[in-house]
């Protein structure tokens, strides 16, 4: 596969569209309207200005640890910072922004779409794509809450239809979790199974469908966990964080992982759980709707719990204050 389509230009699929330009692929991001080539270009932007400091500071001897090495941009033994920015910097031009839906798909190998959580939206997509496919062409999804099944017969080719979920910073958090649906051919699997080592991500194979992936699946819980002590007055947030990173040595605790995700983003995933009884709910749910829909209406997207610290919620490195052990 050598030509590769991003069917949507937001926060993650500026990043695939980045990442797989950075891997030497022919890449071109497919996008609804003329107002999202400027949104698109400025978010292009921030993602090389991202991989520029993750490389300055991969040249800095804090940057050799296994928190701040970002492995989907070079291995520790072929590192060269003055050539990894020069590369780096030519690239928002190498990605081509297409209007015209039949143009982007026409010579496409691999259509990895990465549209907002909506199956409406998702289904009239697939059902506009799929009579401009090329015979050739493989199609994934990167949503992160809908099962492939749901979406495979509106695509005309549910054979050659799975997912293809990738983590946010994917230059530095480089796992691809590559799940079928169950008419996924394997052959197709294992193309996008490659696909996903040549563009520096570690490959996980998921050969059942499941909601959540891999990383949800064990996230989501934890993130329950954190919430359901907080908002049920057990302790406070800070104390909760402290806990898990002390006890296991985790990098970030759940709090500091809801400032990273965003509070919209949680308060969706706590909503889905809303219609199950009180008394079956495993978790006050209720409360943490509560808690983070009023958040949320006073405009606190993210940072809520670590205010102050501007970059920690775009995924930057916690600044402005420390833990006191």
């Amino acid at each position: 596969m050598k030509n590769i389509v991003i069917m949507g230009g937001g926060v993650l699929g500026s990043q695939i569209a980045f990442q797989t330009a950075f891997c030497d692929y022919n890449v071109t991001v497919w996008l609804r309207s003329e107002g999202s080539i400027e949104r698109t270009k400025a978010k292009l932007e921030w993602v090389k200005n991202s991989y520029i400091d993750a490389i300055n500071l991969m040249a800095m001897p804090e940057g050799k640890s296994f928190n701040n090495w970002c492995r989907g941009i070079a291995d520790a033994d072929n590192f060269n910072k003055d050539e990894l920015i020069n590369k780096v910097m030519g690239l928002s031009d190498k990605i081509k922004l297409e209007l015209d839906m039949k143009k982007a798909l026409e010579d496409a190998d691999l259509v990895i779409e990465s549209m907002a959580e909506d199956f409406e939206a998702k289904k009239d997509l697939y059902l506009k794509m799929a009579p401009l496919l090329p015979e050739k062409t493989i199609v994934v999804t990167n949503s992160s809450t809908m099962l492939p099944s749901k979406l495979a017969k509106y695509t005309g080719r549910p054979d050659k239809f799975l997912a293809l979920h990738f983590a946010n910073s994917i230059w530095k958090n480089n796992t691809a979790e590559v799940m079928v649906q169950p008419k996924t051919e394997e052959e197709y699997f294992n193309k996008v199974m490659e696909f996903a080592k040549g563009i520096r991500m570690i490959a996980l194979p998921l050969k059942k469908e499941k909601s959540g992936y891999l990383l949800n699946s064990m996230l989501i819980p934890l993130l329950f966990s954190g919430l359901d002590l907080y908002v049920n007055g057990v302790s406070d947030f800070e104390s909760i964080d402290k806990a898990w990173l002390l006890g296991t040595g985790a990098p970030k605790g759940p709090f500091q992982i809801l400032d990273t995700v965003g509070l919209e983003t949680a308060y969706n995933i706590v909503e889905m759980y809303l219609k199950i009884p009180s008394f079956l709910a495993p978790y006050n749910f209720k409360g943490m709707a509560k808690m983070l829909k009023k958040y949320i209406d006073e405009v606190y997207l993210h940072n809520i719990f670590y205010k102050g610290t501007s970059d920690y919620g775009r995924g930057g490195l916690f600044k402005g204050k420390k833990y006191m052990y």
